[in-house]
């Protein structure tokens, strides 16, 4: 790894840490005021818009080119594959299924030292951002974020969507 990929890995995973306390510092002011549920509510719909802004790089792919999409979001994850280590698991013309062996914001809420149930809640919350990104492009979103008791970090699963009737009809 050259110097330069090495100091632009250091500035990812700063910009990725503050990324994951800003995260943090909302829940937790939302989840005082509102309480745990609206806050999840809340949070999960911001993110979420956050991925549907970020779906115009794989419409292209939708609704069913999931070889096309896997090579173009694994080239996109910032810093390669050094801070979320992705794993292809799957992918065929039903699925795309990649493992995160790990993530940056959880670590950096580990650090932090959040409680697992704050660690689960917090990958709920930021997590919406794929559901939002991947629906917003055409496909069907079936992830799983990070469980107490579980590696690594969260599971993408997606799958074909539904193709645009372009007569209108049913």
């Amino acid at each position: 790894m050259t110097q330069e990929t090495m100091v632009l890995i250091s500035t990812l995973r700063t910009a990725l840490k503050m990324r994951a306390a800003a995260y943090a510092h909302m829940f937790d002011v939302m989840r005082e005021q509102l309480g745990l549920e609206k806050a999840l509510e809340i949070g999960k719909e911001a993110t979420r818009r956050l991925g549907s802004e970020m779906a115009g790089n794989y419409r292209q792919y939708g609704p069913d080119d999931l070889q096309g999409l896997k090579e173009a979001f694994l080239g996109a994850i910032p810093g390669g594959g050094e801070l979320f280590i992705p794993e292809v698991v799957k992918c065929d013309q039903d699925e795309l299924e990649i493992y995160f062996q790990k993530c940056p914001l959880k670590d950096a809420w580990t650090d932090l030292d959040r409680s697992d149930e704050d660690l689960e809640h917090l990958c709920d919350f930021a997590g919406a951002i794929d559901a939002g990104m991947f629906t917003s492009a055409g496909f069907t979103f079936a992830g799983e974020t990070w469980k107490p008791g579980q590696s690594g970090c969260c599971r993408l699963r997606v799958r074909p969507g539904v193709a645009e009737n372009k007569s209108g009809e049913n």
